[in-house]
């Protein structure tokens, strides 16, 4: 068995193969051109095993070798806490990387299906046509703030406000600047819809989308969402570590015999956690004891702790829904369903 470690980079990779003892067979750069690459590992044993960073261009090279060779994705963050070398460099780094994955301490990173990956790279469509509107909205909230003008309506983008803006009398540069603006708001809005169809298809043709939709504030974006950023949902033997995976978990502080919990890790998965705390508002209207939950924790500790409270226990809720197959129960119950359902997942 051969271990490949491979430092990636935008242009070019660094590659260290070590036999089964450590020892070094070679040490080489290739080009990240897809003829090099594939004539470099065509050469290779079968059984290599291969494992890399996961740096911005990983899904490009993962994916040209991941029906011949087994790749380990690293935690970068975790291989260098591991590995830290006060001398860095390319062949080091690799070297370290085909070390790491020898003994089987390399700390690696979740590797989403495809078929999730496409997903995802359908959803993030969304969430950044969706920012570029944002920008483009704000820029004409800019102009109107600049010339002092106070819309008569609430929303200035919606039918009455949008015919106010286009009616406005403004000097040259201004009309063709808000002009613009407003096509652009036209066309993303369009294009947002669009990408808003696929997302329905998808989500309609999974039926774990279909359960996940049933808990109140759910739509077919954010079940989508959290089935994406979750991936495999058995890959979590309990639901305290999905919710450890989201960053919903208090940080932990202990020395001395002494244990403090402070504010929330915010590890893991951004949008997971992101995506339930924007639901926890429409789940405390839907569920009486998330609502319960809510009012409780919102008096003790204030409403952005309540808010979080609440999307730590959606997750929880989430995690047996999908151990289970099971839709939402409305009036669940800690002691009750959720006690049952553990002991079967």
């Amino acid at each position: 068995m051969n271990y490949l470690g491979v430092d990636l980079h935008k242009r070019y990779s660094y590659v260290t193969k070590t036999d089964g003892k450590g020892n070094v067979l070679e040490q080489t750069k290739v080009r990240n051109k897809e003829d090099e690459l594939m004539n470099y590992f065509s050469n290779l044993e079968a059984e290599t095993k291969v494992a890399m960073e996961a740096t911005c261009n990983w899904y490009y090279f993962y994916e040209l070798l991941e029906e011949n060779f087994e790749v380990s994705l690293a935690n970068p963050l975790k291989t260098k806490a591991i590995a830290s070398a006060r001398i860095k460099t390319d062949k080091i780094d690799s070297k370290i990387l085909a070390d790491l994955l020898r003994a089987d301490l390399l700390p690696t990173s979740y590797i989403p299906t495809r078929k999730t990956r496409d997903q995802r790279e359908v959803l993030r469509l969304r969430a950044s046509l969706v920012s570029m509107r944002v920008g483009v909205k704000n820029r004409v909230h800019a102009i109107l703030a600049k010339l002092n003008l106070i819309p008569p309506v609430t929303d200035i983008f919606g039918k009455k406000g949008t015919v106010w803006l286009k009616e406005l009398k403004l000097r040259d540069c201004y009309r063709q600047e808000l002009d613009i603006y407003l096509e652009l708001i036209e066309k993303l809005n369009e294009l947002i819809e669009r990408v808003t169809l696929t997302i329905k298809a998808l989500a309609e043709a999974d039926p774990r989308a279909i359960i996940l939709m049933t808990m109140p504030g759910i739509s077919y974006y954010s079940a989508l969402l959290i089935l994406s950023e979750i991936g495999d949902i058995n890959r979590f033997k309990q639901a305290s570590q999905l919710t450890s995976y989201a960053g919903l978990v208090p940080s932990v502080y202990s020395s001395g015999g002494k244990t403090h919990y402070g504010s929330i890790a915010k590890q893991g998965s951004r949008r997971l956690r992101w995506i339930l705390v924007e639901l926890s508002t429409h789940a405390v209207k839907g569920s009486k004891k998330f609502e319960d939950l809510h009012i409780r924790v919102a008096a003790k500790h204030g409403k952005a702790a309540a808010r979080v409270a609440v999307a730590r226990e959606m997750l929880k809720v989430i995690f047996y829904m999908l151990k289970r197959g099971e839709p939402f129960m409305k009036d669940y119950s800690r002691q009750g369903n959720l006690a049952a359902i553990s002991l079967v997942s």
